[in-house]
């Protein structure tokens, strides 16, 4: 029993849009997390900062992943800035008075004092959006260089321990291959009528043909 398949005349078509479609959802979805990810470092928009100590508890504790973009800060706003006396070194706090201009009043959420800086708008790395909790923790442990040297060891002996399984097997292994059994082929190479020759020397009666 047979049965006749008939495809539809805009099937090819049809998977070609859908494939043009689905190219063009994941280039758009690749430069939309590009825009929102690029760091400010690189010319970008996206400040990622890991909280480290009390100042900010109970908004956010030692650990969590803060993600702040730039725009125009506002009083309340949860920032990042760098102020030119640490080097380098940056601050998340919140602001709580001042302006953007003469310099921003900033403090901890859990301090009972001010910042001793008043960054402007141009030190301002972005304001807060979202925060993932306790991710940095798992970034500082890969970092750690006892864990980072731990990984190392077990890596290097998962890859030395198949080799040295592999030289055990092969001095198990015979490498003489066992004589093959069966008749001498040397004497079926000998013509009618010549008396073979044993490995021993001792003649063994002519062939001879059987008549007919």
């Amino acid at each position: 029993m047979t049965s006749d398949v008939t495809t539809a005349p805009g099937a090819p078509l049809a998977r070609r849009v859908l494939r043009a479609v689905a190219s063009v959802l994941l280039y758009s979805a690749a430069a939309l997390a590009a825009w929102l990810l690029w760091p400010t470092n690189l010319g970008g928009c996206t400040t990622l900062t890991i909280v480290s100590g009390h100042s900010m508890e109970p908004t956010y504790e030692t650990g969590d992943l803060v993600v702040s973009r730039c725009g125009e800060p506002q009083v309340g706003d949860v920032v990042v800035y760098r102020p030119e006396q640490l080097d380098g070194g940056r601050i998340i706090h919140r602001l709580v008075g001042g302006d953007g201009t003469n310099g921003w009043v900033v403090q901890g959420d859990n301090n009972d004092w001010t910042d001793p800086f008043a960054p402007t708008n141009d030190q301002i790395l972005g304001v807060a959006q979202l925060h993932v909790a306790k991710v940095g923790l798992v970034g500082r442990l890969v970092a750690s260089p006892w864990v980072f040297g731990s990984c190392l060891l077990i890596a290097g002996a998962l890859l030395v321990w198949p080799s040295s399984r592999d030289e055990d097997d092969t001095d198990d292994a015979d490498p003489t291959p066992a004589p093959a059994s069966g008749p001498d082929p040397a004497a079926d190479d000998l013509p009618t009528g010549t008396p073979a020759v044993d490995d021993d020397g001792t003649r063994r009666p002519a062939l001879t043909p059987a008549g007919g």
